[in-house]
């Protein structure tokens, strides 16, 4: 196969990093750029350009402005095929579609995605290391090793902040948690400065701050509440499904490709607080009904959004820019 490189120039670690670095691993690839795990194969912007100089390589941007460079890099060397993920669901700026345009092969992530983009587009959704997220064999135990308490859990995983829409549950729990004996919620997730005042706002909820060992998160927990106002695609959602948790969504755009209500999840308006605490009533007054649902949703995982499978799909993008050449 021609050679991969993914470019991350991104100077933080977000769920963007997570993908590059699972789909690097598995390729394999190798990815120039910042905040890399070390484990992950790089190779330095300069030793790119001699690769680029020296035969084909694919160069794979998943930002504007690493777009902009992968093109740039095109333009001196014209044997590099430049491949774009656009990881975003809404619709794009001018610039950033001026600049997809040019690419050689596009990404999204969902259907709706390339209805936004506005141009032909490969629908690749991300996947999940489905060994490394899976169920656990025993929730209560798993949850215990938490150290939080209770017997069950429930929490919401991500950047604390208002975008993420932490609100709802806290507001939900503020009615539910003194009649949901046994039960204790969560928010994993790091609190930058900018938003401390929020997250204190965020009282009825334990924080536990940003953690390293995400499975054993979800392997302890009952229920995954992803309230975000706006997400790309949201790893967290499968992430969590296919540890076998019940997952309960605001309801994005996109979600119903990824969850079908009351089956593999349930999805409500994002900040109606009162949908949300009927939709928990019922989950936390009789937990097998969330763990039968977990159940279903860790198979949908397996069946239809593995890492594997998405792998396997860009290397049949690859071998197409191969045959380009």
């Amino acid at each position: 196969m021609i050679p991969v490189v993914h470019l991350h120039f991104h100077g933080r670690r977000t769920g963007v990093t997570r993908h590059v670095e699972d789909v690097a691993r598995l390729l394999p690839a190798e990815v120039t750029g910042r905040a890399l795990s070390p484990d992950v194969r790089r190779i330095s912007w300069r030793e790119l350009v001699a690769r680029a100089r020296a035969g084909p390589v694919v160069v794979h941007a998943h930002r504007p402005l690493e777009l902009l460079a992968a093109l740039h890099l095109r333009w001196h060397n014209p044997s590099v095929r430049v491949v774009f993920t656009r990881h975003s669901a809404g619709r794009p700026s001018r610039w950033t579609r001026t600049l997809a345009r040019r690419a050689d092969a596009r990404v999204v992530l969902t259907r709706g995605a390339v209805r936004e983009l506005g141009l032909p587009a490969d629908v690749v959704p991300h996947g999940v290391d489905v060994e490394r997220f899976s169920p656990p064999a025993d929730r209560g135990a798993a949850w215990k090793a938490l150290g939080v308490g209770g017997s069950h859990g429930i929490g919401v995983v991500g950047r604390i902040r208002p975008s993420k829409g932490q609100e709802d549950l806290a507001r939900a729990w503020s009615v539910l948690g003194a009649r949901t004996a046994g039960w204790r919620a969560i928010l994993v997730g790091l609190v930058t400065r900018r938003w401390r005042g929020y997250a204190r706002g965020l009282e009825p909820l334990e924080q536990l701050g940003e953690l390293e060992d995400m499975p054993a998160v979800y392997r302890g927990l009952t229920v995954l509440v992803q309230p975000s106002r706006s997400e790309s695609f949201s790893l967290v959602l499968l992430e969590a499904m296919a540890s076998g948790c019940c997952v309960v969504a605001a309801a994005l755009p996109h979600y119903p490709e990824l969850i079908e209500n009351g089956v593999s999840g349930f999805l409500y308006s994002a900040g109606d607080v009162t949908a949300l605490v009927g939709i928990l009533e019922g989950l936390l007054s009789g937990p097998a009904r969330a763990e039968a649902v977990g159940r279903t949703a860790a198979a949908e995982v397996r069946a239809r959004w593995t890492l594997d499978r998405e792998v396997e799909a860009l290397r049949q993008l690859y071998a197409r820019m191969e045959r380009f050449r």
